[in-house]
């Protein structure tokens, strides 16, 4: 019986446009991994996180579950990760080129339920043709809703409103609240954090996460901290100063500066 993981991930506009809620997902993994007689370790799941985000400075791919997902591949013998499709994983060229490069390493190949031919190693020109055609699709669809969105989001974040995207550690986005609300708990880690670079400028990334970690504090999924962690908070120091910026936009926000 093969060994595989599973993964799920939905984004506010994936789970609107496409209608896979992450418990649909569940079930979509576990009726296939019973049908195809294969021993399912654990599901890793990414809520609210698009398939495209990256880190463009260290090219790392900002999602916690698919870091836990991708470490774990490192000690478990692990054939396939079963997803429903490959738009769960990757919606951009460049996330899709890391996470296979991922992938490889441990010889691990991926299981997508509505495309059955798919292979990160399938080199068959018909199957190469017919999976390109449809992750061409899927971001074409993608890019459309991008660009209907990216008008009113601009608009908003010149007058240093939230324009959407994942909420910084430290705050709440709240739907029926017009701007962030600060979420006192994490805004102490974060001001704890900035205070020890501050006074260990020399600390590395790994270390300040050993010392908030040490101080019991922990990330926004209850998880240990990480150098990832860290570096994300680190970067967005403007932001904790009452900052927004939004691309090339830059204003005064509307949220509390919490330090």
């Amino acid at each position: 019986m093969s060994k595989v993981v599973g993964y799920i991930r939905v984004s506010t506009q994936g789970q609107v446009k496409d209608g896979y809620s992450l418990q649909y997902q569940v079930e979509e993994i576990k009726i296939y991994c019973r049908n195809n007689n294969l021993e399912l370790l654990k599901i890793y799941k990414d809520k609210g996180i698009s398939g495209a985000k990256v880190d463009e400075d260290d090219l790392t791919i900002e999602r916690e579950g698919l870091q836990e997902m991708l470490a774990d591949l490192q000690n478990e013998n692990v054939e396939y990760v079963v997803v429903l499709n490959t738009s769960r994983l990757w919606r951009s060229d460049l996330v899709k080129v890391l996470i296979q490069r991922e992938l490889k390493k441990h010889d691990v190949d991926v299981n997508s339920i509505e495309q059955p031919n798919y292979s990160i190693y399938n080199h068959d020109p018909n199957d190469f043709l017919v999976n390109g055609m449809l992750e061409l699709l899927d971001q074409y669809q993608r890019l459309e809703i991008a660009l209907k969105l990216s008008r009113g989001r601009k608009k908003k974040a010149q007058n240093g409103g939230y324009a959407g995207g994942r909420c910084a550690f430290g705050y709440l986005a709240q739907k029926s609240q017009k701007k962030l609300q600060v979420n006192e708990e994490q805004a102490e880690v974060v001001r704890f954090i900035f205070a020890v670079k501050n006074e260990h400028p020399t600390y590395s990334l790994s270390k300040i996460a050993d010392r908030a970690n040490i101080k019991g504090y922990r990330t926004s999924q209850d998880k240990l901290f990480t150098k990832v962690q860290i570096q994300r908070i680190l970067k967005r120091e403007d932001f904790y100063k009452g900052i927004y910026k939004y691309g090339q936009i830059q204003a005064v926000g509307e949220h509390t500066a919490i330090m």
